[in-house]
């Protein structure tokens, strides 16, 4: 029987609202998000400290990424090691990242969204840039270790990065209920605004932007919306308009080929071979005549689209038509948002820099504090060591003289002589006046003979003058804050002279693209479409020609203008336009394209119940009736909407509509319900409503019966239907009055 003092009773919501934020906190902290201070997540850092820790500098062979891999998991990161094997390819991709931070060797992707090979065929070592400014000072204990997840070894809680990584690299990562997006910016620019902020600390963003132009990415392109970026920098959140940058090459015939040579960064990977669709898709469904051919030509020399088109095309007209219709223009959503004192934070330009500035300060002290006390205790040693060789003779006689170690160390720092032999009474005498210090005399004890030798004593002497130097440098630097800035930026620009390079974005202010479409000659046409769905427009004579196999093989069939449009009820209320010079104008037995590909219509969920053009909607009444027999009237002008999707009717619960006509010379309505009631009566009685209103009630229904059938009348023309197996002349019902019961025609 298990024991009930173990188990613990607690209330169901208050538990999982406690696991839900630890998880939350664990994934915000541990994983998806950066530190602003180095601008690394967790597992960039730990797999870069683990390629430190192994040894694979920028000047080594290079390792397999399955050794770097397996060793960052099985020592630091025990997430899995796909997490860790996407991180290493991310942080050696040039086109991801405007300073990669990782030397790839093999197959580590390309920009057109190929995956990196298996961990087990590719090699990595560090940069030459990692090494130097990430992580250059962590033997000189500049930042805190924590016990790795076994506690079996230690890690650094943050790497000591010299620059602004988190803006040089940008970000991207999903957190739970938060994600970061932080666009790259260019190295020599970040370096310039952070030199600018630590000789300033009162300068405003808009002053900053004097150095920081804007972000700077690695597909280059163009920012397009220059002035929204002060609020961005302010605020740390935004959208950044961003195009591809296109040129113009004459080609042969005199056609011009637009040629794209960057893309916007939202565009890598396998939105380049969707790019390339869309603009198919563009020529595919009319929207342009102009192109003739597309051609993607990138190779590892960058990136280079061409798409040919025809000699009488405007080729700015076009590209415009790109930037409207597909991502050559794309957004990239900003939201600059890091860890920052154990907790997640939006951060404007001028925070980021602050945090990034008092980290190095905090960095800097450590480090100069730590050699101050290397070199003190240098100092002291080569200072024993120097007395140490004025009185050599001495020291020689004291150590020939004693019985052991002890007994030596002991007359060397205390002066205690009891037991050693000397060789004259002032030696005895100088040997008790001797004041080494403990490190002294282990040095003293320890030193070899050849150190005795002249030019080892100038170089011990030499040695100590820099020493001293060297303490009062660093005494210096910590006394003075000025003296510690002008270090850290001496670090700033030596990495700036090293590693900058040209800015690759261009940032303006540029007009909305306007794409003006080529006016299309007004003509009629004929829609068709059959009972699959397949909608199609040909010209009049066409249609003369092949009248009875069109109507025979088409559902529907009507004239209607190439500049107009074409309305489509279903039985949902719903009314569906559609531009003709979007449907596929062309030969007679062309198959057509799907209706639900060039509309918001889709037949999965929706039934057909009236098409027809909006000419012919405008001149008209339209009559609507439900399964629940609701009725009404309503003038056609109020379907002449801009919107490609309305309501046209309101339905009540569980409703559907069933007809719709077009009124022109019907005199009477005969309902059928599914009872086999049948009510004739005058449409006069059914009163005009807008297309907003349910209608009135037509038949009056038993409460399972439903309508199931709509026809009409006209006087002096004899309409029957058949009905159960036989011929139902409708004008021969009696005619009853709108909302009644209506008569039971049997067999």
């Amino acid at each position: 029987m298990e024991d009930s003092s173990r188990i613990i009773r607690t209330e169901y919501s208050e538990e999982m609202q406690k696991s839900f934020i630890d998880y939350a906190m664990s994934v915000i902290i541990a994983r998806a998000l950066p530190d602003v201070r180095d601008g690394l997540k967790p597992v960039q850092r730990r797999t870069l400290y683990d390629m430190h820790e192994l040894g694979i500098r920028y000047d080594k062979p290079y390792r397999k990424s399955a050794r770097i891999v397996g060793d960052t998991m099985g020592k630091y990161h025990p997430h899995g090691d796909s997490s860790i094997y996407d991180s290493l390819v991310v942080m050696s991709q040039d086109f991801k990242k405007g300073l990669p931070l990782v030397d790839g060797h093999g197959n580590f992707g390309n920009i057109e969204g190929d995956g990196a090979a298996a961990m087990r065929y590719t090699e990595a070592r560090l940069q030459k840039i990692t090494q130097e400014a990430f992580l250059a000072d962590l033997d000189k204990d500049v930042v805190d270790f924590m016990p790795n997840f076994d506690e079996t070894e230690k890690e650094p809680t943050v790497l000591p990065v010299k620059i602004p990584n988190f803006l040089i690299n940008g970000s991207e990562g999903i957190a739970v209920g938060m994600a970061t997006s932080t666009p790259p910016h260019n190295l020599g620019e970040v370096i310039d605004a952070m030199k600018a902020y630590m000789l300033d600390e009162n300068i405003t963003t808009r002053e900053l932007m004097r150095y920081i132009k804007g972000p700077d990415f690695p597909t280059g392109g163009i920012v397009t919306n220059k002035d929204d970026l002060l609020e961005i920098y302010e605020t740390g959140t935004g959208k950044i308009k961003i195009r591809g940058k296109v040129e113009y090459e004459k080609s042969k015939g005199g056609k011009t080929n637009v040629v794209i040579t960057e893309i916007p960064y939202p565009m890598i990977g396998i939105n380049i071979s969707k790019f390339l669709q869309d603009v198919a898709a563009l020529a595919e469904s009319k929207k342009t005549q102009d192109i003739v051919d597309i051609s993607n030509q990138s190779s590892k020399e960058g990136i280079r689209i061409v798409i040919e088109l025809r000699k009488d095309a405007d080729p700015e007209n076009f590209v415009n038509l790109l930037y409207k219709k597909t991502r050559l223009e794309d957004t990239f959503g900003v939201n600059m948002l890091a860890i920052y004192n154990g907790r997640p934070e939006i951060m404007g330009l001028k925070a980021v820099l602050k945090a990034v500035v008092d980290f190095q300060y905090e960095v800097a002290t450590r480090k100069y504090t730590n050699l101050l006390a290397r070199e003190t205790e240098r100092r002291e040693i080569q200072e024993g060591l120097i007395k140490a060789c004025n009185v050599i003779d001495l020291i020689i006689e004291i150590l020939r003289g004693s019985k052991d170690r002890n007994m030596a160390r002991e007359c060397l720092v205390n002066g205690v002589v009891d037991g050693i032999k000397f060789k004259s009474r002032e030696s005895k005498i100088m040997a008790t006046q001797l004041n080494f210090t403990e490190k002294q005399a282990n040095a003293i004890l320890e030193m070899r003979l050849y150190k005795l030798i002249g030019l080892e004593i100038e170089a011990l002497i030499n040695e100590h003058e820099e020493t001293m130097a060297n303490i009062y440098r660093y005494e210096d630097i910590l006394a003075r804050r000025d003296s510690m800035a002008q270090v850290i930026i001496n670090e700033l620009e030596e990495i700036k002279r090293e590693y900058g390079q040209k800015r690759r974005t261009v940032i303006e202010n540029a007009q909305e693209a306007v794409y003006k479409e080529k006016e299309v000659e007004e003509m009629e046409v004929m829609f068709l479409m059959d009972r699959f769905g397949y909608a199609k427009t040909i010209d009049i004579a066409t249609y003369e020609r092949n009248r009875d196999a069109a109507d025979a093989e088409n559902k529907y069939v009507f004239r209607c203008k190439n500049t107009g449009k074409v309305c489509l009820f279903t039985d949902t209320g719903q009314l569906y336009t559609i531009k003709v010079i979007d449907l596929p104008f062309g030969k007679f037995r062309d198959k057509g394209t799907p209706i639900d590909n060039v509309s918001n219509y889709s037949s999965d969920k929706e039934e057909i119940i009236f098409l027809t053009s909006q000419t012919e909607l405008n001149l008209c009444r339209v009559l609507f009736v439900t399964a629940q027999s609701m009725m009404k009237v309503v003038d056609g002008g109020e379907f002449d909407v801009s919107k490609r999707t309305v309501a046209a009717t309101k339905l009540l619960e569980g409703d559907r509509v069933v007809s719709i006509v077009c009124l022109h010379e019907q005199k009477h309505i005969v309902l059928q319900s599914k009872e086999g009631y049948f009510l004739r009566f005058a449409l006069e009685e059914i009163p005009e409503k807008k297309k907003g209103a349910v209608g009135v009630r037509g038949m009056k229904l038993g409460d399972k019966d439903r309508i199931e059938g709509v026809y009409y009348t006209q006087n002096a023309v004899e309409a029957s239907i058949p009905y159960k197996s036989k011929n139902l002349v409708l004008n021969s019902l009696k005619l009853g009055k709108r909302d009644t019961k209506g008569v039971k025609v049997r067999a």
